[in-house]
């Protein structure tokens, strides 16, 4: 589904240019004007939702960097629909509301529930509808499930694909599951009809997986660049020296080390970190020097030392 097709507007459409053409094409397929056309009920609901992603900056981005299907396997309905207003929307278009055939229905959706769902008793943008009020009542969809999984930073780095075990009906089944570039840990991926079956019937409720991302013994993440620590004695830290870093993809640097250099003092080596996301540009190694006070001195070194400080060092 392409927001930007539904909405009959470009990819570089400004904001006041992508709700011109929500007001147009709300007013030609609102439902209080196509009384029982399945076709436009649909239609409906499908520039409401491209509206809901393509008004919200943030979620705009999301959809810009990860396309449709990255971005939905991101977004639930609930995600999408969180905070839009129906009714609220279509008021300050001079609408009066959505009353789809006299219902009165409300299309309050800040909790994040479907706007739809009151009326048309189906997710919005996906087909089907019913006006007027003359649905029948659908069959419970089965609960949504969550499920952690654990990744490396190598997974970050280069994208994966994982295979997981569920359980259905007694017998285990396989599910793969891409893992795109640059997620952050605590994501959710998600997996739709792959949750718990319908008590009665209905659709299976969507798989949400959870991005856990292992500890890594050399590097820690912050943001889209990874640190790592390099441990040089006193002396170096005053001379200068160089030191030797390898990448997390096993690349080998060396960096000059400045004398004087402070303690935590960060060194960059750009476009050695991860992706911003499946095409963003990578971020930095920051090597993080850490300046080794030795516990025990032997005599030769506790005399320099003394002579040192007799200087004022």
């Amino acid at each position: 589904m392409d927001y930007y097709e539904i909405l009959e507007v470009a990819k570089t459409a400004t904001a006041d240019e992508i709700k011109k053409s929500y007001r147009k094409l709300a007013l030609k397929y609102h439902p209080d004007r196509n009384h029982g056309e399945k076709a436009a009920e649909a239609k409906f609901k499908q520039i409401n939702e491209a509206y809901a992603v393509l008004s919200d900056p943030q979620k705009r981005q999301q959809y810009d960097t990860y396309g449709s299907s990255g971005f939905h396997e991101r977004y639930s309905q609930e995600d999408i629909f969180r905070g839009f207003d129906l009714n609220d929307i279509l008021r300050q278009f001079g609408f009066g509301g959505a009353s789809f055939g006299g219902s009165g229905a409300s299309f309050r959706a800040s909790s994040g529930a479907n706007p739809f769902s009151s009326v048309f008793g189906q997710t919005a943008g996906m087909g089907g509808g019913c006006g007027g009020g003359n649905c029948r009542p659908q069959p419970a969809r089965g609960e949504d499930q969550t499920y952690a999984i654990s990744i490396t930073l190598e997974d970050v780095l280069h994208g994966a694909e994982k295979t997981i075990s569920l359980r259905r009906n007694g017998q285990s089944q396989n599910v793969s599951v891409k893992i795109p570039k640059g997620i952050e840990s605590g994501k959710r991926l998600r997996l739709s009809g792959k949750g718990a079956p319908s008590p009665s019937g209905g659709a299976p409720g969507d798989l949400f997986l959870k991005i856990n991302i292992a500890p890594h013994p050399l590097f820690t993440r912050q943001g889209d660049d990874l640190i790592i620590e390099k441990r040089i004695p006193f002396s170096e830290a005053c001379l200068g020296t160089e030191v030797e870093v390898t990448s997390l993809e096993g690349k080998r640097f060396k960096i000059k080390v400045p004398a004087g250099i402070q303690q935590d003092a960060k060194l960059r080596i750009k476009g050695q970190g991860l992706p911003a996301g499946p095409i963003g540009k990578r971020g930095d190694m920051l090597v993080k020097i850490s300046i080794r006070i030795p516990q025990e001195l032997s005599t030769e070194q506790q005399g320099v030392v003394g002579q040192l400080a007799e200087v004022g060092l």
